[in-house]
């Protein structure tokens, strides 16, 4: 007879706020979940940093206006000493600056302290599973933010030269059907799938499954690669933005 199988070890958190009463209220909200257990929690970054230690956390979610150090500046030294950790910002800030700089410094994703619960709590079963996530409204902002460094970044480096340009790579949008291209458009400026179906007058599951043809075709993980890989595409390529394809799915 099969035994029956012990149930998963809930996800570890740790909840890194300096007020109080927020930080209580995200510990209520995170205790109704039977897969979520707050391990500990911390107002500032260098208790931030101690309880990651000591407690070993799955999930930190980190708020970034903290006193004394930033958030964004905190991550380095949660990432060493919790090296196994992943980290979520929550946050009120919608910079994207903040944004970028912390993705660019580890952050497994960055969420605005108005997400829904049950956004946040599948946010974080997410973040375990190695995903990045991101508020959908923050997305264009991050495209925005990677193509301003991307273009900042070729404007340091270009200098004339003799040498034989190499021949350009096969253009990896290619593969992509028209209407998938649309749709990559649409992630890129922060749709979400019901928005999307809307502009495009196609049914939801319809959108999520292009979504998932686009990602494998890109070998891509999430839509927020999908927007950044469409932000270099174009920074790179002197042509403007995808044409509209044909409305046919």
């Amino acid at each position: 007879m099969d035994l029956p199988r012990p149930p998963a070890s809930p996800i570890r958190l740790l909840v890194v706020d300096d007020h109080t009463l927020l930080r209580r209220g995200l510990i209520a909200l995170l205790s109704q979940y039977e897969d979520l257990a707050v391990a500990g929690e911390a107002a500032d970054a260098g208790q931030a940093q101690r309880a990651a230690a000591a407690l070993q956390p799955d999930v930190i979610l980190l708020d970034n206006h903290l006193p004394g150090v930033l958030g964004i500046d905190a991550l380095a030294g949660l990432r060493e000493v919790a090296p196994n950790t992943r980290v979520l910002m929550l946050t009120v800030s919608e910079d994207e600056q903040d944004l970028s700089a912390a993705l660019q410094r580890g952050a497994q994703g960055y969420l605005l302290k108005t997400v829904d619960g049950d956004v946040l709590a599948q946010s974080i079963r997410r973040t375990m599973r190695g995903e990045s996530v991101i508020s959908p409204e923050l997305t264009s902002k991050l495209v925005l933010a990677f193509q301003a460094q991307h273009q900042g970044a070729l404007g340091a480096a270009a200098a004339p030269t003799e040498a034989a340009e190499p021949p350009p790579p096969a253009d990896p949008l290619a593969a992509l059907s028209p209407r998938e291209q649309q749709i990559l458009e649409q992630i890129a400026r922060g749709a979400s799938n019901k928005e999307i179906a809307r502009e495009l007058n196609i049914a939801e599951t319809t959108v999520k499954i292009h979504v998932q043809h686009i990602l494998r075709k890109l070998k891509l993980a999430s839509r927020v690669q999908a927007a950044v890989f469409l932000a270099d595409h174009q920074a790179r390529s002197a042509r403007p933005a995808i044409a509209a394809g044909s409305p046919g799915a």
